[in-house]
């Protein structure tokens, strides 16, 4: 089963946030969409420019039908790609479908998020959070990035690992997303914890490996 289908990527605009994996999760998707339909990649914050489509800072119809698949954003210093100068609704009106990822996590596979985050466009109409599952068991202050947020919102310590349980507890308390895919579970042990985590969680979640191209559906 293809990404898409197991998510039920509809038309419109998909936002992805949380931790490891977002960056892989959009040029994934947007691989096979654009076998469907015409596809635009882009961001709120900032992202690595993708290798296989086409970069534009102003982006208009005929630019992506010819290409199907084109990445949105202006670049920056860095050598990154931050949010372009249209609005993602003005984007919207130009494909199929507009990947957004919509969130920062330096990395981590865990992202805990402060008041002004996600930057999550207004005209989503669906989106995922993502999670390293290279985080569990690991120190939250290692694992986790906002981990003094963390802390806050499930009462665990700084050298407490991260478990299913005090994820479940994260996950709840922010109340993001409409599902939740676990990213590198790619041993017995990692789809054990994402199993657990899905035990405990009353939305769709997924599990796999996006490099792997591997996943399945849990909840």
């Amino acid at each position: 089963m293809e990404l898409q289908e197991l998510l039920g990527i509809s038309p419109g605009v998909t936002a992805l946030i949380g931790g490891g994996g977002k960056t892989t999760m959009m040029y994934a998707l947007a691989r096979e969409l654009s076998r469907r339909g015409t596809v635009i990649c882009t961001t709120t914050t900032h992202i690595r420019p993708p290798d296989h489509l086409p970069v534009l800072e102003r982006v208009d119809r005929a630019g992506v039908e010819r290409a199907r698949g084109v990445c949105a954003g202006r670049p920056t210093a860095e050598g990154k790609l931050t949010a372009p100068p249209q609005s993602m609704e003005a984007l919207a009106a130009l494909a199929d479908y507009v990947l957004v990822e919509a969130d920062g996590s330096r990395g981590l596979p865990v992202k805990a998020h402060l008041s002004h985050e996600p930057v999550v466009p207004a005209c989503a109409g669906a989106t995922i959070v993502l999670v390293g599952a290279s985080g569990f068991h690991r120190p939250i202050r290692e694992a986790v990035h906002r981990w003094e947020r963390f802390c806050a919102l499930t009462g665990a310590a700084p050298g407490d690992p991260v478990t299913s349980e005090n994820l479940a507890a994260l996950l709840t308390a922010e109340a993001l997303g409409d599902a939740v895919f676990v990213n590198q579970a790619e041993t017995p042990e990692a789809l054990a914890a994402a199993r657990k985590l899905a035990g405990l969680l009353s939305r769709p979640i997924y599990a796999g490996s996006l490099r792997g191209e591997e996943w399945t559906c849990l909840l």
